[in-house]
Formats: C-alpha cells, structure tokens, sequence
C-alpha cells in the first residue's frame, strides 16, 4: 500500500524590519492573505515600538503600511484586519476602518466583519449557565469588560468568493442536513462572523508573556480556512510579533509565510516558537 505523501513545508520568512520597507520588497500581486494586527494606538507597552501617537499620525501611517498591503495582494486576496479599542477610547477602530474603506481613494472595500469573541457566558437548554474563554477584567463603575475585538474583512472589489463551509461547525439539528440542499449532504454550516477563539494557553496571556498584545493561533487558521486557497496560500502578517501567523502558516502547510516586525526580541522568540513547533509530535499539535 501506497502511503500518501506528507504535505510541503511551509516557506517561511521572518524578517527582522519595518513593515514599510520590508513591504517594498514584496513583488506586485502575489500575496493571497493577509492577516495582521497592528499596534492599535492604545498606550500598550511593546518593548520596542511606541504606542501612542496623535489621531491623525496614526491614521495616516496605518494608510501608508495598507498601501504596500494593496500593492502585494492578489486581485482575488482576503485581508483580515484584527483591530481591538479600549473603553475610553472605542472609536479608533471604526475611525480606521472609514479611512480604509469609506473614503473617495479607498484602498478597499470591506466585504465582511467577524467579531472574535474571546469570552462568552451561555445559558444551555438545561438551564444552565457556562462561561468559558479568558478576558482581561476592567474594575469601573462605568464600563463593562470588553471581551471582543473586531476583525474586518478587506478586499479589492468586495466579491472575493470564500470557502465558507470550510470554517463551519456542523448542524445542531441533524435534520437539516437532508432538508437543504446546498449542505450537499455534508454536516457542516458556515460558522458566521462571531468567532468564538479563546486565547491560547501559552504565555501569550501569562504573567511573562513575551508579547502584550496577541492573537490565538486559530484565529489565522480560520482565516486561512475560510480564505480558501489551501496549501496554496501565500500568506502575509506586516507585523509579525512573536510568530502567532507563522506557527499557523507552519501547521496549515501554506505555501509560504512573510512576517516582519522592527523588535530582534520578538524575531527571537519567534524562531524559538517555530523551533518548538517543529518538534511536537503531530498529535500535539
């Protein structure tokens, strides 16, 4: 019997620079993806970059940075833009995203929203109460934890065909399988635009964590899921941070992986995370 063969390994750079000079090195048109969360201007400590700059500056270098993300993409390419706000200051992602998206020179057009749930709390047909997921609690008389942030789905033209079943979850009531024809057979449905991802147990929300801000590695996979290019995914993060892209790019075997980022500590720790990754016997992963 004929084994099958073992999927490539993932082309993968990390890059040790700005994003905005890494970019230009980039050709035209042959990115397929690109998932990034940038610094959101927010004052969160980062060990090299400074987080907090006026309104006005901070837009227009997040124009600058999503021009070179325009320029590399493909015309058919996704952009997930995760992007949080804080309770005093819950505009700056909305803000963002108008100038991305809604003004006369848009660079794109926002084709979808998801919200990436990072806590929830559900009453079960028992009655019962669960709550799972990890929040970072805020002690205030006037506002409420925040246990969401946004992520928006750029495009070019607004009509990028996804994979949407691909990062579904199956049918709560079986019978709909047979009642509808577009499952075509198959117990799976499109999972819609709240994504419930906890964060991932490593130190990304411990005490050292290495990085302040980051993203669970299911949440890039979703994207590579649902993107739907597969392992032939060229995949993009302008800020790399400590590699959460590329440990996703690695584990979903795309075809390769560009990250960059301007601190040598997070490059370092993100060939650590990789060298780890590697390592792990599959069903660890």
């Amino acid at each position: 019997m004929m084994c099958k063969p073992s999927a490539m390994p993932t082309d993968i750079h990390i890059i040790h620079n700005d994003c905005l000079l890494g970019m230009s090195q980039i050709p035209d048109n042959s990115i397929d993806l690109v998932v990034t969360s940038p610094p959101y201007n927010l004052g969160i400590q980062y060990d090299t970059y400074q987080d907090k700059a006026d309104r006005a500056s901070f837009i227009d270098w997040c124009l600058a940075w999503a021009a070179q993300v325009k320029r590399v993409m493909r015309d058919d390419a996704s952009f997930f833009l995760n992007l949080g706000a804080a309770p005093k200051n819950p505009l700056l992602p909305h803000q963002l995203l108008l100038a991305l998206a809604q003004t006369d020179d848009a660079l794109f057009t926002l084709q979808n929203t998801f919200h990436w749930v990072k806590s929830i709390s559900i009453k079960t047909r028992q009655g019962e109460t669960i709550s799972a997921g990890h929040f970072k609690p805020i002690n205030s008389k006037r506002y409420v934890n925040d246990c969401h942030e946004y992520i928006f789905h750029l495009t070019q033209s607004g009509s990028v065909p996804l994979e949407r079943r691909a990062a579904g979850v199956p049918y709560a009531d079986k019978s709909n399988i047979s009642r509808w024809s577009h499952t075509d057979g198959e117990d799976k449905r499109c999972r819609g635009n709240n994504w419930f991802l906890p964060y991932d147990t490593i130190s990304s929300r411990d005490k050292d964590r290495p990085h302040p801000a980051t993203f669970p590695i299911g949440l890039v996979e979703q994207c590579i899921r649902i993107h739907g290019k597969g392992e032939q995914t060229h995949l993009l993060d302008p800020f790399n941070g400590i590699g959460t892209s590329a440990i996703a790019a690695h584990r979903m075997h795309v075809a390769s992986y560009t990250g960059f980022d301007i601190d040598a500590g997070y490059i370092a720790t993100t060939h650590e995370r990789l060298a780890t990754e590697k390592n792990k016997p599959p069903e660890l992963i």
